[in-house]
């Protein structure tokens, strides 16, 4: 906790500088929510596809969900949020056109991790 997915549009593979993002998102965790740095995981998935709007325009998106154990208070997760989303941009390059999105959220009571 907490585990972090960064979703994003293929036309980001080469301009998305993911260990540092990953970096960065884990140090926001630790300064806003008192995460602990060795508890953050952090995976990248890339969309396929992914369409803003009438789909005219380049259309690149790049959403963070930040999942957590329950007990944050509604505007620590909305500070959490706030800051990955303005942290964002200095991990893009040429973030100018870029749908950022970041939600935070409380993990399901039944999150069970290990390390095997």
């Amino acid at each position: 906790m907490p585990l972090i997915t960064v979703d994003h549009s293929p036309g980001l593979d080469d301009r998305l500088d993911r260990v540092k993002l990953a970096g960065a998102v884990h140090q926001a965790c630790v300064d806003t929510v008192a995460a602990r740095i060795p508890a953050c995981k952090t995976r990248f998935r890339r969309a396929e596809e992914t369409v803003v709007g009438d789909g005219a325009a380049p259309d690149l998106v790049l959403h963070v969900e930040v999942s957590l154990l329950a007990g944050r208070t509604d505007e620590a997760k909305a500070a959490l949020a706030e800051a990955v989303i303005g942290l964002l941009p200095a991990h893009i390059q040429d973030p100018a056109g870029v749908h950022l999105s970041a939600e935070v959220r409380d993990l399901e009571p039944s999150y069970r991790s290990a390390v095997g």
